[in-house]
């Protein structure tokens, strides 16, 4: 199995004849690499520019968290003084600006625009921004600024500033703002609620959380939104009242059907499977394929939970159903799978999952080589390690990295094998300006690691976890990016 799986002699092979502008610009991998010599030649072969499929290229490369790529397709478009750009174009410009290059850039970008082109929309981006980087003062600052322009009668302001003092731990300031929202008569949404109930949850205000809910409840304007259900039972099972979460993911469970929220399908699985309820697990999952197609993130949710209660031989079959109806085959899912083959000493089956997936067409990601590698130094199985890592390094996207100690593992091996070339050449995959050799394995992993934190092979645990509700509503359309 060993060595199919890691010495493949299979031919890649490219399509022929596809030569859209989409299929040359995802050709191009590495983030460092311009895309602009693209763009330029597509014009100069005499291809027009459709703005519409532009402004949707840019939509997929930040999709796909090409923030870079789509930053500079962005700037291409606004250099070209024969396009109609338009107030948009400067929103998702600004977007990209404070993720590639950080809320200075973004500051510098937005100060320097005409003052027609400083709307409601690019105005609420810089804010998000500086929500997002929970710069308080700043956000502060700018949602005064919004104000004098009379920007701040939209409720969507005032969700990002409760949203900001509910992270940072400011309350106070949550009470004084809830307080202006009434003297101005802005009334709260389901969003604003749920903001109010992660608060809580925050702080393990049971009582809070309970007077809220049944106002909710209450009013006629505040639609009862089945993620309100799932936050109070999250705080419950934080304040070890059991009984009562069970009773809210009933509520939740009830909302979920007329809501079509499918999303919600997913907490509740991971929920149910913290508290140990696998027929509760199982009769949500029936429930959910029941009712709606279910995504590769639903697929996830449910391995992850069956994994969580330790019952492998449920998550594999599973994983087999996903499998047989799957048209978007993402690894991530099995990673799971795997993850728990390893921990368990299974490691011949991943080897054969691996193996059977790549005969199949399946490609893994630098992350299932790691949990391989991670596996085989469990198993004092260095050198397949080091061969696991190598396939990690590969095929990583440029900011990846693989588990420190996995990696530390690898090279104090290399180190004591003596063998000159095979170091040299894991080096050099290493990609570590610098450094040519393993002598000073812990300064090459300093210079790796400096500023790099590690991916966790599994987001969703099963453990209690704080909700996001800005993240988890839907974005009004006029400020879709």
């Amino acid at each position: 199995v060993f060595g199919v799986l890691f010495y493949s002699t299979e031919t890649q092979t490219s399509i022929k004849g596809d030569n859209t502008l989409y299929n040359r610009i995802f050709s191009i991998s590495d983030s460092n690499e311009s895309i602009v010599p693209i763009l330029d030649q597509w014009v100069q072969q005499g291809n027009n520019v459709d703005l519409y499929k532009f402004r949707s290229l840019i939509k997929q490369l930040k999709s796909s968290k090409r923030f870079q790529h789509a930053l500079q397709m962005s700037k291409w478009m606004s250099d070209q003084r024969n396009l109609d750009i338009i107030r948009s174009d400067y929103v998702v410009k600004l977007d990209l600006i404070t993720k590639v290059h950080g809320i200075e850039h973004a500051e510098k970008y937005f100060n320097d625009l005409p003052k027609k082109s400083k709307t409601f929309q690019i105005n609420y981006v810089l804010l998000e921004s500086y929500a997002h980087i929970k710069s308080v003062e700043k956000a502060e600052f700018h949602m005064e600024k919004m104000m004098k322009l009379g920007f701040v009668k939209s409720l969507l302001v005032y969700n990002i500033m409760l949203n900001l003092y509910s992270k940072v731990g400011e309350y106070e300031k949550m009470n004084t703002l809830l307080e202006k929202m009434d003297e101005k008569a802005v009334r709260p949404s389901k969003v604003t609620v749920n903001i109010l109930l992660n608060a809580y949850a925050t702080t393990l205000e049971i009582n809070e959380m309970e007077k809220t809910i049944q106002k909710m409840e209450a009013f006629p304007d505040v639609e009862v939104d089945s993620l309100s259900y799932i936050i109070a039972a999250n705080t419950y099972i934080k304040a070890g009242l059991i009984g009562n979460a069970l009773e809210m993911l009933k509520k939740s469970e009830e909302l979920i059907l007329s809501e079509k929220r499918w999303s919600s399908f997913g907490f509740l699985l991971t929920m149910y499977a913290h508290l140990g309820r696998k027929e509760d697990l199982h009769r949500i999952w029936n429930l959910y394929k029941s009712s709606a197609k279910v995504c590769n993130t639903g697929y996830r949710c449910m391995v992850g939970s069956l994994l969580k209660l330790n019952d492998i031989v449920g998550a594999e079959k599973i994983i087999e159903e996903w499998e047989s109806g799957v048209n978007s085959y993402e690894f991530w899912i099995p990673n799971l799978l795997l993850a728990a083959y390893c921990k368990n000493g299974l490691l011949e089956k991943a080897e054969i999952f691996v193996k059977n997936a790549m005969e199949n067409g399946r490609k893994p990601y630098e992350t299932t080589w790691d949990i391989l590698a991670t596996g085989y130094i469990n198993a004092n199985q260095i050198p397949k390690a080091v061969e696991a890592i190598k396939e990690a390094l590969l095929v990583r996207r440029p900011s990846w990295k693989p588990k420190r100690d996995t990696l530390s593992a690898c090279l104090v091996y290399l180190k004591q094998q003596g063998d000159a070339k095979e170091t040299e050449e894991f080096v050099r995959i290493l990609g570590i300006p610098g450094h040519t050799s393993t002598a000073d394995c812990e300064g090459l992993l300093d210079s790796m690691y400096k500023e790099a934190e590690v991916e966790k092979v599994n987001e969703m645990d099963g453990d209690v976890w704080q909700l996001d509700p800005l993240k988890l509503k839907r974005r009004p359309k006029h400020l879709s990016l």
